[in-house]
């Protein structure tokens, strides 16, 4: 059993359409783009005073834009939605720390 599902994925790795899929912009443009929500992530440890309001919102903007994008796109480019909700999530939560430091008092406990 096991040996045929590896099998079927070699062969679907070594497919032509697949080979074409890695050449295209449906995956390049995905992967370069995950540089973005990788560095929210990454900053979601750092000081709170550095998040910036106005490119956390134009971020969480920017990426709800690319997801209906991505969903509405023929054919449906389902890691471009992967990357971007998850900058979505880390936009989301980079503004809920900015919050709770500049307006609800965590600015003044430090």
């Amino acid at each position: 059993m096991s040996g045929s599902v590896i099998s079927k994925a070699i062969q679907q790795l070594r497919s032509r359409e697949f080979r074409s899929y890695l050449c295209s912009t449906h995956f390049w443009g995905p992967v370069a783009n995950w540089g973005i929500p990788l560095a929210a992530l990454a900053d979601i440890k750092k000081d709170p005073s550095i998040i910036s309001g106005k490119m956390t919102i134009a971020l969480c903007i920017y990426s709800l834009l690319f997801m209906r994008f991505a969903i509405r796109v023929q054919p449906r480019n389902l890691l471009l939605f992967s990357c971007h909700f998850t900058n979505e999530c880390a936009q989301v939560i980079q503004g809920i720390r900015l919050v709770n430091h500049e307006y609800l008092g965590d600015k003044n406990s430090q």
